[in-house]
This record gives C-alpha cells, structure tokens and sequence, in this order.
C-alpha cells in the first residue's frame, strides 16, 4: 500500500527557485542543476545511493503510528499521518534495514523529512532502538542518516522519551564494540540531534546541512537576538569540532565504505615478526647543530610524512566540545595495508595559520580531538601511530582558561592504559608537556635530527641566566639529542636521515621513518594485550633510574678507550670487544 511515492508536481529549489521533476532529481542525486544545493533525498534513493545494489532488506515495516494522545491542532494527528502515508508512501519517518555497503554488512536507518517533518515519535524510536539491536545482535556496524525537525510534539512525553530510548540503544551497541557512522542532512533538528544523532564514533554531514538543537529562527523569536549568519551550517559546525568531516553528496558511499571497513577489530596478526631495523650508530652532532636542524623550517610536518608513509587518509576533525585546532591532524589511514589511527603534530600552513597556532603548539581542544581519536582505536583495537613536532603546548591565557593542564594529564593517563599498540615518533621539536601528551608509547622512535626536551634551551638559558644568549651552551647540558635520549632510555631507537638532515631529501626521510613504524607494528600485533599494557607500564616506571643512565655512560666511555687503544695496536692484537665491562 505504502510502497511508492506518490507522484508531485516539480519541485523548487528553496535557493534559486529552479523548478525540477522528480526524473531529473533522482539523476542528479537530487542536487540542484542551478546553484548545486542538496535538496532532501527521499529515503528510498538515499538507500539506493549507499546501499550496494540489491542488498537493502527492510525490518519492522509492521509498526505503525497511532495517536496515543487524541491529539488535535488544527487537524486531528491521524488525518496528518495518513497524509503523510499518502504523499510519501512511506509508513513512518524512518526507514531501517540490513544491507551492504562496501561488501561489508551494515544496518541502515534513514529518515526521511517529507513524512512529517522528519520527527521523531514513539514508532521512529522503536524502529531506531530495535536497528541498534538489530546491529548489536548481528554484531554489524550502523549507519544513521538523520533528517529531522525533532521531537515528534502530537505524541507529547512519549516522544521526548524517545531520546532516552535510542541513547541508550546506542550506547549498548557502542559497548559491544561495534562501529555507528552518523550522517547529518538538511536540516538535523531537535531531539534527534540531541541524541542518536550526535553519538556517531564518526560524525558526517552533507555541505550546507543546517544542524542544531534550536533552530536559528526559534532563537530569534526566543531570545531577541538573531544567531551570527552561517551559524547552523556544517561547514561552521565543523569548524567548531563538532563534526568529524563534511562530505560531498557523491562521495558519501565511498567514505561510509571505508569507514565500515576500518572501524572494525583487526584480525590476528599472522606469521613472525621479522627484525627490528637497526637505528644510527654514528657521532652526533653538537647539540646546538642539532637544535638547528631540527626547527629548520624546510624539515618534512606530520602532514609531509602522512602523505608519505600512509595511503588513504582520511582526516577526522573536532573534539566535539566545540574545537578543532589544526596544530593537530589525525585521522584512519593505512600503512602497508594495516589500518592505524595516526595523529601529530601539524606546524605546517599558511604564515597566518603558523601565528594563529604557535607553530604547532597545540591548545586544549587539539589534545582533546587526539585522546577522542585515541580512544576511538581503543575501541576497534587498532593501532596509534603519533608524530611529535612542537616546541610545546599552547602557553597563552586562553589555553590556560580552557584548562590545558587537565587535559595534558587526562592524555598521559590515557595513553598508559590505551588497549591498542602505540608507536611514537620525534619528528622534529619535542617540546616539553606537549610532546610527552602524544609520546607515552610502547616504541619510541626519534630522527636523527630531531631534539626532544624538557624544556627549549632559551626557556632555560631565560631561567637560569635570564640571558637567551647561553642556549647554545646549554643545550648540551640538556641532553635533548636522539643519542643522548637513546642512552637515557628515553626512547628506543634513532632513525637515520638523509645526509645533511631531512629537509634536504623528504621521500627518504619518509621512507626510513616508514621502515621502522612498519617492523614495530608487526613486533607490536603480536604481543597479547595484558603482556603489552604491562611491558608499556614497565618501561615508564623504570625511567630515571640513574643506574642505566650511569651503566649506559660508561659503557659509551669504556668503548672509546678500547677504540683508542686498538688504534695504536697492530691489526689483530686489540684487546676484545666483549670485555666484562661491556657486559655491564
């Protein structure tokens, strides 16, 4: 009865007022052909657009709205969903059913804004609900296209209660391991945004898509005063963290599909680990040389290396509390073919954008979107690869107002615990608190150029001498160069650079960090989680024990005097290299 829409006269863009039949809409994917708005998809094309081809079976088409409350306005409510039936040919305002997408299967729920606003009542939240469990059950991923003005008001309570209903859904599906894309279309309103809507692992929004909880004409008419233009688009959404990406219309079925692949567990890793690549054993430079190099302005940012070591990145944005500093990208991408959630540093940009962030000093809600996108890996067990270049965390009022000290620790505490290999590299400045945030690792890597201290040696020299001139003589006693830290313990081992430092030569730079994250992931996999959380907790509760320091110097001491002395032996005649002093 319910099965086809009803046939309706063209339609009009609300934009440019262009007049189009519902043919020409379906071709286009329902864009308008004269200024490029998204106009509302019908749920039936917009399964058809994600849904791999025959795979989409509908469940609960039985359930049907009644009017629980005899609710009357101007009409009573069943002459409205009985309109509604008849225009669309829908039975409710959701659709919801097993599909595939990208070969993987998948539960879809889809609304649909011309039954009724979208809204949601006590059917929509039981078709909803029932699709989480539906999912939780089948131990598939969700994915939740919303088009909503809210709460559906002729149910009255049971419609708020819906809310409550689809959250907590949601979360036992969340709590089961299972992946939810969220997808957020012109306009996403209300309750519906204020629940299922916004609980995605991963947000995504059409462009243009007007989102909020009040809508900005509800504010004016509420309060007096009009939001700031803009305010409800996704692009300023976005902007502000609470989305994860904004999607072209035709690219959503690709992104949606690569997202389904990756936010799943990893399977076993099979076969041995081959052997870890040796790290550099040759002098360091002085340290002031190496201070130099690693802020030289041409050396390779975390996005150079991204687009190096990793194919198919896909950037994740926002700490969806209202932030996204770019001083830190992070996003799914592959290495090899593993998938990884890798974040850095970015100190890259335009001149305005490197004085806006401090040159990759990131702020609060930069360390937020790096735990939000930590955690995220937690959850599928996927690995977390970091790249480190910051001369430290944000040091202005600001940053401290928003309470970048909490949230510098929550990110040390966190990444001690996390349940997934973590691989750590120093890729150029490691700047005291805002390095470490991104470096509690089970491997730490550092390029041979790169410096990582607790402090900047003008910081110090200000301090100690209140002259910035003795940086130079300080940054020795600093120890902040990759053999000093790799004698310290600090990290585990040094990655060569091209002769002359990375700037001179990006792709190899790439290639050798890219070597060593590969065999350290491969070693990691393997390693059950407890024993991997444990070895984690170990390797932080012993640095500092001055007796490996001390051991390591002497050891580095002894070795000299027998290189001396062999030296000036004849050939053969030098004392042997493995010395009981050497075996500590």
């Amino acid at each position: 009865m319910f099965r086809r829409r009803a046939a309706a006269h063209p339609v009009a863009c609300p934009s440019c007022g262009l007049e189009h039949t519902r043919a020409a809409l379906e071709e286009r994917q329902y864009a308008c052909a004269g200024c490029g708005r998204l106009l509302a998809m019908p749920s039936a094309a917009r399964t058809a657009l994600l849904a791999d081809p025959r795979t989409f079976r509908e469940v609960d088409r039985h359930l049907i709205s009644v009017d629980p409350l005899s609710f009357i306005d101007r009409r009573p409510y069943r002459e409205r969903l009985q309109e509604a039936q008849r225009q669309t040919g829908l039975r409710e305002a959701v659709t919801t059913g097993f599909c595939r997408i990208g070969g993987r299967p998948a539960m879809l729920a889809v609304f649909d804004f011309e039954f009724l606003g979208g809204t949601m009542g006590s059917v929509v939240g039981e078709k909803v609900a029932n699709a989480f469990e539906h999912a939780t059950r089948r131990r598939v991923p969700i994915v939740c296209v919303a088009a909503s003005g809210g709460a559906r008001m002729q149910e009255g309570m049971l419609s708020l209660m819906q809310m409550a209903k689809v959250s907590a859904a949601a979360a036992r599906h969340d709590r089961a391991g299972l992946a939810f894309i969220s997808v957020l279309t012109d306009p996403t309103f209300g309750g519906v945004t204020a629940s299922v809507a916004s609980l995605g692992d991963v947000i995504l929004a059409e462009p243009g898509a007007q989102i909020g909880f009040v809508g900005p004409r509800v504010i004016q008419q509420t309060s007096g005063q009009a939001p700031p233009p803009n305010s409800h688009r996704a692009e300023t959404l976005c902007r502000n963290g609470l989305l994860d990406l904004v999607v072209p219309r035709p690219q959503l079925r690709k992104t949606i599909a690569y997202l389904v692949g990756h936010l799943r567990p990893l399977p076993p890793a099979r076969g041995r680990a081959g052997r870890l690549p040796a790290g550099v054993e040759r002098q360091a430079l002085p340290a002031w040389e190496e201070v130099r190099l690693a802020r030289h302005t041409a050396r390779p940012t975390a996005l150079d290396y991204i687009e190096r070591v990793t194919t198919g990145f896909v950037e994740l944005h926002g700490d969806r509390e209202g932030g996204d500093d770019p001083a830190i990208v992070g996003g799914l991408a592959e290495i090899d073919g593993l998938p990884v959630m890798i974040i850095g540093h970015e100190r890259g940009g335009t001149p305005e954008a490197l004085e806006a962030h401090h040159r990759g000093a990131a702020g609060p809600a930069g360390y937020r979107k790096a735990l939000r996108l930590m955690q995220l890996a937690a959850k599928f067990h996927i690995p977390v690869v970091t790249l480190i270049d910051t001369p430290g965390a944000d040091s202005t009022y600001e940053a401290e107002r928003q309470g970048i000290a909490q949230v510098l620790a929550r990110s040390l505490a966190a990444m001690t615990v996390l349940p997934t290999p973590i691989v750590s590299a120093i890729i150029g400045e490691g700047g005291s608190g805002g390095a470490l945030a991104l470096g509690v690792a089970d491997r730490v890597l550092m390029l041979e150029h790169a410096i990582y201290s607790v402090i900047s040696p003008e910081g110090a020299a200000a301090i100690l001498y209140r002259d910035a001139a003795q940086a130079a003589s300080l940054s020795e006693a600093l120890k902040l160069t990759a053999h000093d830290l790799r004698r310290l313990g600090v990290i585990d081992v040094v990655v060569p650079e091209p002769e002359g430092g990375a700037h001179l030569d990006h792709a190899a730079a790439a290639a050798a960090l890219r070597r060593h994250v590969v065999a350290s992931l491969m070693a990691l996999r393997r390693v059950p989680r407890e024993r991997l959380l444990a070895g984690r907790y170990a390797k932080y509760r012993h640095i500092g024990r001055t007796g490996v320091y001390w051991r390591e110097i002497v050891r580095a001491e002894m070795q000299d005097v027998l290189d001396a002395i062999a030296r000036r032996l004849p050939r053969g005649e030098g004392p042997s290299r493995r010395t009981s002093a050497q075996r500590g």
